[in-house]
């Protein structure tokens, strides 16, 4: 190597050494060489000359020793290949300046080349321009720069349902004398409602601020969004502002309950207009897709700023009716300055894109074509675009479609009427005349994805049907995901499918999520780049992972508050904080009769069916406080039917033993008799057998 020397050792073995360039060269301490002699060696060092003190090597031209103060070199540049006189201390005031400056980036530069080339020159102009664009990107992801600071209006946002759990979504913005209701939703209640069919939330503080309430807001047609509006219109009507297609699904609702009188309280509007509601919001819906048709997002424009709210959303850019999702409109707003977002969390889980609703098509393809027998498809009533594409590929291999199920029959033929999707009438046909037609030739579209009990593919699976049985030669396509809490039921009725001899096609290309992943939400916080961020509509740990998301998009932290039902969160440009927390809850809905069943129904049937029950049967005498005849004692649910008569008698000595320390004036109060009586048997039932039954007392004073 060219930097390597080799030095002749005394046992004459060659040894290569790496030079070190901060040694000065070796030069023997009798060396009298004369001034001017050069034979590429080293000059004598000037007596009256300081030693250097920098690691150069020595000159090897004839130039005479510097006259300047100028300070000694301290880099390791070789000497000058020319005789030029040394430089004068105008050049040197000159030139110190700018080697001071570019000194070391320019050997960080030439650390790969040359020593001691010559560094870049900077432009002025350049650099002044750099200035300008980081300036620019400054004003542009900040979005401090678009906001009125000096605006000390504020709104007040406050969920009432769909934090902490999927569905029942209900949202509730107000001012200091307005107020709108986004959606009103339902939710599906747990195991252990017994006798309930769905929730809707609890409208105690909706009762409260009753006469700031202006208009009711929908965002789209799914049942969790809009299920609740029939519950809430039979106490308070309000102008109801939605698109086409929700205030249609809204109306069939209004049908059902015999409301159709509130249909006047409709409003449709058009997307990218901007509607006056009351006199303190501007509200304009955008178009978004979903896995339902006729989605929204909202721009609800305060005189505190503007809030977006994005309903239900993904990003799907290759829908199946070709509307893609009004990004411009998003960035519109958010150019102009967005001081709050409310954002979908469900699926903020997911890191990968959510696959566009296009995506299942070729999966039905390869299913429908392999069938020899009936194809039975089940999906959610509200995905329309995913009951069409079922139908184009049954279509393609003749097969003639019946469609069963309450909710699937009248939202497939709204969206028929309003001309939403397409198909010839001649290709439907009812329950009775596919069991007259060959297998081969028949497709049946039907609700029960969920395996709810009440739904048609489930009274199929368990032979209750009164048209469809299930035959070992039929295909079950379930196109839907479980619902986070439905994956019991769902396993149970694929038992029963499994066991009637059908198979079950449940492949992942034949299902798409609706709900935007976390990619979907980085776009959405760039686009609208809002000051404050508010998670909504997901669990706990889906609102803290969008949170999380968030933070990774240029939210800062201190921006971000995770919401629960009930907190009331006041938000202005300059601050944003949780006011106070008001009253939520669920009403439980019988749907048979679409009425409400009060609280205590409710807790006494989770009583019964944990706890069991216990009636009393007692007479007693007025004058002596005593039994008139052995009491009648039933138990359900408690002992078991051999242990009755024991029970009764244990029953019948605490009875006895109550009504010889009763207090003095207690028999002529029979309710409270009974109260006491009732708490006497419960503590007594609780230390001999650890539960809380039910007691029912009744005392007759004879």
């Amino acid at each position: 190597m060219a930097d390597e020397i080799t030095e002749t050792q005394p046992n004459n073995e060659n040894r290569e050494r790496r030079p070190n360039n901060n040694r000065r060269p070796f030069r023997p301490r009798n060396d009298t060489r004369v001034e001017g002699e050069n034979n590429g060696e080293q000059r004598p060092r000037d007596e009256n000359r300081p030693p250097r003190q920098d690691n150069r090597p020595a000159r090897t031209d004839n130039r005479p020793p510097r006259t300047d103060n100028r300070p000694p070199r301290t880099d390791n540049r070789g000497p000058r290949p020319d005789n030029r006189p040394p430089r004068t201390e105008g050049e040197v005031a000159t030139n110190l300046a700018t080697e001071s400056e570019n000194r070391s980036s320019s050997r960080d530069r030439n650390r790969g080349g040359r020593r001691g080339s010559p560094s870049t020159p900077i432009d002025a102009n350049l650099r002044d321009f750099v200035n300008q664009n980081q300036e620019a990107h400054k004003n542009r992801l900040n979005p401090h720069f678009k906001l009125d600071l000096n605006n000390n209006e504020k709104v007040r946002i406050t969920p009432l349902g769909g934090l902490g759990e999927i569905g029942g979504n209900i949202t509730v913005i107000e001012t200091e004398h307005e107020a709108i209701i986004i959606d009103i939703g339902m939710s599906f209640p747990d195991e252990e409602m017994h006798g309930v069919d769905i929730l809707v939330p609890d409208f105690t503080y909706l009762r409260e601020i009753r006469k700031k309430i202006v208009a009711v807001i929908i965002t789209h047609a799914h049942e969790d969004h809009i299920g609740g509006v029939p519950y809430f219109f039979k106490e308070m009507q309000f102008p109801i502002y939605g698109t086409p297609l929700p205030l249609a699904m809204i109306g069939n609702k209004f049908d059902e309950h015999h409301m159709r009188e509130y249909r006047r309280y409709f409003n449709p509007i058009v997307k990218r207009q901007p509607y006056k509601i009351g006199n303190d919001f501007e509200i304009e819906w955008m178009h978004m897709t979903h896995s339902i048709i006729d989605s929204s997002s909202l721009a609800i424009t305060t005189k505190a700023g503007t809030i977006i709210h994005t309903g239900d959303f993904k990003i799907d850019h290759t829908p199946v009716d070709g509307y893609t999702a009004d990004l411009h409109r998003l960035a519109h707003y958010g150019e102009k300055g967005v001081m709050c977002l409310l954002s979908d969390s469900t699926n903020s889980y997911n890191k990968e894109w959510t696959p566009s609703e296009l995506t299942v098509a070729p999966g039905f393809d390869r299913i429908f074509a392999k069938a020899e027998g009936r194809v039975i498809m089940s999906t959610f009533s509200s995905n329309i675009h995913r009951v069409y594409q079922a139908i184009l590929t049954g279509m393609k291999y003749n097969r003639k479609v019946c469609v069963i199920g309450r909710s699937m029959e009248r939202n497939l033929e709204v969206c028929m009427q309003y001309d939403y999707i397409k198909l010839p009438k001649n290709i439907f046909i009812d329950a009775e005349e596919a069991n007259r037609m060959s297998d081969k030739d028949v497709l049946i579209v039907t609700t029960g994805s969920q395996g709810e009990p009440s739904s048609a593919l489930f009274r199929m699976a368990i032979g209750e049907h009164r048209h469809i049985k299930i035959k070992p030669t039929d295909l079950i396509v379930l196109s839907a995901r479980a619902i986070p809490g439905n994956e019991g039921s769902i396993s149970g009725m694929l038992n029963y499918l499994q066991r009637a001899g059908a198979k079950v096609a449940n492949d992942r290309d034949i299902h798409v999520s609706g709900h935007a992943s976390m990619e979907e939400q980085k776009l959405m916080l760039r686009l609208t780049n809002p000051k404050y961020f508010l998670p909504v509509h997901g669990e706990y740990n889906h609102i803290m992972k969008h949170r999380e998301t968030a933070i990774t998009c240029g939210v800062p932290e201190r921006n971000i508050l995770l919401m629960s039902d009930g907190d009331c969160i006041e938000v202005g440009t300059k601050f944003m904080r949780k006011a106070k927390t008001v009253k939520t809850g669920k009403t439980y809905i019988d749907n048979q009769n679409n009425h409400q069943i009060e609280d205590d129904i409710v807790i006494d049937r989770q009583k019964m069916a944990s706890e069991g029950m216990v009636v009393l049967v007692a007479q007693v005498s007025s004058a002596d406080s005593r039994l008139l005849s052995k009491p009648l004692v039933t138990s359900f649910g408690l002992v078991a039917d051999r242990n009755d008569k024991a029970f009764a008698a244990e029953m019948e000595d605490v009875l006895e033993h109550f009504l010889i320390n009763l207090k003095h004036g207690l028999i002529e109060n029979p309710k409270a008799l009974e109260n006491d009586l009732r708490q006497v048997v419960r503590k007594h039932i609780y230390r001999k057998m650890k539960k809380y039954p039910l007691i029912v007392p009744h005392v007759f004073v004879m």
